[in-house]
């Protein structure tokens, strides 16, 4: 529940005359806060999004992980937010489209983000699986947020991009059993991402559930994306593989995924060639990225198994993408 705090600082911020409603849209995982959608009078906002984040004494983790390893990266992933928002956020364009940051402020472990509501600003529909046409929305969007940070100084946000990476999930590495060649090639498969020569960075958590669609009726092709507790430095593979696990059907990444890489890495091409102040061509990210989309792939492979080893994106398809993945290191040895 928001607190009557947080209410005044909405009215003080927005310069409302009052709060009609409250609205819940989701608790954040674990328990660790809530979204709200906040409806206001007398404001040149109709609305906005509250983001209160207030950790549980005791965490809940849907799947048993309450560690106080888990803990600890929860409290880092929102300070890494508020940096985000506060100093990256502005650096993208409308064609690439995150919510206006109102304000974003910490007091201890307690974090507040007032954001702009999107959809109020057009971008109001969710979906789970995307045609072809919604899989180009996400890809340009991708490929835009990598070409506007290709080469960026990750200060302030982690070091390495993604929830998933390796260092910060000891707990479900030791869960895969020892015999799992994922396992043993888990530590070569992240230095090879995080050591690749061209860095940008990463969502880091860029499923279909963050990514916010226009209406259809609307001709809109331009998504919104939310989350960024997870931004920080890495390969854009990472970004890729794991957005197109989350959309695509085992059939439909066997089928379509090369046709995705060439739709996407030509949007990265356009959006880099956009850029004055870059000595790196589209063609020469290609060249360096594309070999590394299965051992992206590997990567969110490894957690996944240590994580839910029963989840259903342990499909063949992964499976191939980790045997693709472990082949190529053998070879680099």
């Amino acid at each position: 529940m928001i607190p009557a705090s947080v209410s005044s600082t909405i009215l003080e911020v927005t310069q409302a005359t009052s709060i009609q409603s409250i609205e819940s849209v989701q608790t954040l995982w674990s328990g660790y806060g809530e979204i709200a959608r906040v409806n206001l009078v007398g404001s040149q906002f109709e609305s906005l999004i509250v983001k209160w984040v207030n950790p549980p004494v005791a965490a809940n983790h849907p799947r048993g992980w309450s560690t106080d390893q888990s803990h600890q990266r929860k409290l880092r992933s929102y300070q890494v937010e508020s940096c985000w928002y506060t100093k990256f956020s502005d650096r993208l364009s409308d064609t690439c489209r995150v919510a206006k940051c109102y304000q974003a402020t910490a007091q201890g472990d307690q974090h507040l983000f007032l954001l702009e509501d999107l959809d109020a600003a057009g971008f109001g529909d969710r979906r789970g699986r995307l045609d072809q046409a919604g899989v180009q929305s996400v890809l340009t969007w991708l490929a835009e947020f990598h070409a506007t940070f290709m080469g960026c100084d990750a200060a302030g946000l982690w070091p390495v991009g993604t929830y998933w990476h390796l260092a910060t999930r000891p707990d479900e590495l030791a869960a895969i059993d020892d015999s799992q060649p994922l396992k043993q090639f888990a530590s070569l498969i992240d230095q090879t991402l995080s050591t690749c020569p061209i860095q940008t960075l990463v969502h880091g958590d860029a499923k279909v559930a963050n990514f916010c669609f226009p209406e259809k009726a609307s001709g809109c092709t331009r998504v919104a994306a939310v989350d960024f507790q997870y931004v920080g430095g890495g390969c854009g593979m990472k970004d890729v593989a794991y957005f197109l696990g989350s959309c695509l059907s085992e059939d439909q990444c066997d089928r379509d995924a090369e046709s995705h890489l060439d739709f996407y890495f030509a949007k990265l091409a356009d959006a880099l060639s956009a850029r004055n102040d870059l000595n790196v061509t589209g063609a020469e990210v290609e060249s360096t990225w594309r070999p590394l989309y299965p051992i992206a792939w590997a990567d969110f492979h490894r957690f996944l198994l240590g994580w839910c080893p029963g989840h259903q994106k342990l499909h063949a398809y992964t499976h191939r993408m980790t045997k693709e993945a472990i082949a190529l290191l053998k070879q680099q040895k």
